[in-house]
């Protein structure tokens, strides 16, 4: 049975405060009708002895506390779930959506199920080690960085950055090794219209759109939305993936701005701000949307999440990248200064880490030499960046042979293997042959990280 509240106390923002005299419970939907006839719906987000603070979707404007209804339903936010999804466009609310005019469609989707999305952490001890791989069709990710089926590996970027082409290439290109069902859900949190048909167009350029469900929050939004439509996304992912067997990768991107939106109704809320303003619960609401992911024995399908943010002020140690590194099984960060030498994508390969990689590569996974040609490719690297800081003391002429090596070495490595473009799908035999003829820089001597036998089959070939 619903309850109605007639009375309303305070209006802030987006924020509307009553009295509480009754059991609502927290993420109760509430429906805001006004004498002019409009319904606006709500949400609780805070809730105390004395006052229920309710977050209004739409705009507060017209609402007072004369002529406003406040209904709640004592029903949770639930989201329409079922495969005629696929290949379409829904907005922070679950409904489809024009792209173009941002217009929520008058049809709607044949339901199977609905879900709360207010999910729960997958149980620990429910979890089941992820071992299976996912091929991205990018070199650096799928050679230095492997991206593994129910892992959580976020990209941490900075403004000026082409994530959103990085972001719009993965999930047009990835796919797992196998016959099994696989499929992307693409979430944009408060991305501007421009970018979000860039995505669109980009998943139709390359014949992906029917197997991608994208979901849009808007810049203009309200920040409520912002907060909704990651959960949106993953209780998605988990009915395909725990309830129709299917492998899903969900691409988050900006969790930036649903940081910024945490923060802005923490504020409007008077909560009392941690590091930067932000509030004390950020890792444990960041944590709530990440172990979202992974495999639950038993199940066979798998969730894996590649969350992108940028980076405030190029600031790796900033309260969200930081909380988000404490929580996922890796990281993957862009380079500015790789950037402007005009390499994409820009990866800073010795900042970047997959924990979950060393388990789920190698014979009948990927390819036999894959963990030693890897670590040997890292190695070297950081060598060839050594060697270019020795220049400037000594300059070229005063490096040795093995040095000159490296530096061709490392030249070779940027602009082959890491540089490609953007719509360059790669195999994991392309990225791991591409590995071997940049290798080929150097003297066996220096292949300090590779077994004989795998010197002898494939490095020799290319001498």
């Amino acid at each position: 049975m619903s309850v109605i509240y007639k009375k309303i106390q305070q209006i802030i923002g987006p924020l509307i405060f009553l009295k509480n005299e009754h059991n609502a419970q927290y993420g109760e939907i509430v429906k805001i009708k006004t004498n002019d006839g409009k319904t606006r719906t709500g949400q609780v987000v805070k809730m105390d002895e004395q006052v229920i603070v309710v977050e209004v979707f739409e705009e507060t404007t017209g609402i007072s506390s004369e002529n406003a209804e406040i209904i709640f339903t004592e029903d949770t936010f639930q989201v329409k779930i079922s495969k005629d999804m696929f290949g379409q466009t829904f907005n922070s609310l679950g409904k489809p959506i024009d792209i173009k005019t941002k217009i929520a469609l008058d049809s709607d989707i044949l339901t199977e199920v609905q879900r709360d999305i207010n999910g729960v952490p997958i149980n620990p001890f429910a979890r089941e080690y992820p071992v299976d791989i996912i091929q991205t069709g990018i070199s650096v990710i799928d050679g230095l960085f492997t991206l593994i089926r129910g892992q959580k590996l976020p990209i941490f970027s900075v403004q000026g950055l082409p994530h959103n082409k990085l972001a719009a290439q993965i999930a047009s290109q990835a796919k797992v090794i196998s016959e099994e069902s696989f499929v992307i859900i693409f979430c944009g949190i408060g991305i501007i219209h421009d970018d979000a048909i860039y995505f669109l167009k980009r998943f139709q350029e390359t014949g992906s759109l029917q197997n991608i469900i994208s979901f849009i929050n808007f810049a203009d939004d309200p920040i409520i939305e912002r907060l909704i439509i990651p959960r949106i996304a993953l209780t998605t992912a988990e009915y395909f993936a725990f309830e129709k067997d299917m492998h899903v990768l969900v691409i988050l991107i900006d969790m930036t701005n649903y940081a910024e939106a945490l923060r802005e109704l923490s504020t409007a809320k008077e909560e009392i701000p941690s590091r930067k303003g932000y509030p004390g619960y950020i890792y444990s609401d960041f944590a709530s949307l990440y172990e979202r992911t992974g495999k639950i024995k038993g199940k066979k399908g798998s969730i894996t999440q590649i969350p992108i943010l940028t980076m405030p002020n190029d600031d790796i140690s900033h309260p969200i990248p930081d909380t988000t590194g404490y929580i996922t099984e890796g990281q993957l960060v862009l380079s500015r200064d790789l950037h402007k030498k005009g390499v994409y994508p820009p990866f800073e390969v010795l900042a970047s880490i997959s924990r979950l990689m060393k388990d789920a590569i190698g014979a009948e996974k990927t390819r036999e030499d894959h963990a030693d040609i890897s670590s040997q490719l890292l190695s070297s690297y950081s060598n060839y960046l050594e060697v270019k800081d020795l220049i400037s003391i000594v300059g070229e002429d005063g490096l040795n042979y093995e040095q000159k090596n490296l530096l061709k070495f490392g030249i070779d490595f940027e602009q082959r293997f890491l540089n490609q473009k953007e719509d360059e799908n790669r195999t994991f035999e392309n990225t791991l042959n591409i590995a071997w003829d940049v290798i080929s820089n150097l003297n066996p001597n220096q292949l300090m990280r590779i077994h004989q036998k795998y010197i002898d089959k494939y490095f020799q070939a290319r001498v």
